[in-house]
């Protein structure tokens, strides 16, 4: 047990590696890949591979037998073998620029949902904005309507202008009607006071 121990207390010596560690970056062999499917997709490619195929096939067929490096006595074992090479490459390879195209569309999908909700967002900001416009323009005085304020208050004017000339030409009439009645109420005894003079002087 103390010999247990005291293997766990003591660190473990780092063990040698045969090979060297390497370090591959994914996204160089992504866009590797991607590059290497892309090119498989296009006419060049086919048409590189159908030349390759048929200069094998007709150098092994027709040519001497000393210059065939894959018979067709053996069924063309060594282009079968570097095609079926090529094909389990190259689905490996298909399929990993499948996914990073489907993690970018992935992201390129949320990009697209942030953008149509802050769109959103901005739409019923600006419909607010307007309709609170609209509330603020009806409440707004246009020009008709300070217009047509202004010929009521002029009017009003006007009418107060009539009616105070009225009440000052009454007030002067009264006032004229007051000065008669006066003069006449006075003219009266001073009369009454001349006739009984002379009466007097007659007797």
């Amino acid at each position: 047990m103390a010999d247990r121990r005291g293997d766990l207390d003591t660190p473990r010596e780092a063990r040698r590696r045969f090979l060297p560690r390497t370090r591959v970056d994914p996204e160089s062999f992504g866009r590797l890949s991607e590059g290497f499917a892309r090119f498989m997709g296009t006419p060049k490619f086919l048409l590189y591979m159908t030349l390759f195929v048929t200069l094998w096939l007709v150098w092994n067929t027709f040519a001497p037998e000393t210059a065939q490096f894959d018979p067709r006595a053996l069924n063309y074992t060594l282009l079968t073998l570097i095609l079926s090479l090529q094909a389990s490459y190259a689905a490996p390879l298909i399929l990993l620029a499948q996914n990073r195209q489907d993690d970018r569309d992935r992201v390129s999908l949320e990009q697209d949902r942030v953008r149509a909700e802050r769109n959103l967002a901005d739409t019923e900001y600006l419909a607010r904005e307007v309709a609170a416009l609209r509330i603020a323009v009806g409440e707004v005085a246009t020009r008709d309507f300070v217009r047509s304020e202004l010929r009521s208050l002029l009017a009003e004017l006007d009418r107060a202008a009539d009616d105070r000339a009225e009440a000052e030409r009454d007030a002067e009439d009264r006032a004229a009607d007051e000065r008669e009645a006066e003069r006449t109420s006075g003219r009266g005894p001073l009369s009454g006071g001349a006739d009984d003079r002379v009466t007097t002087s007659t007797d």
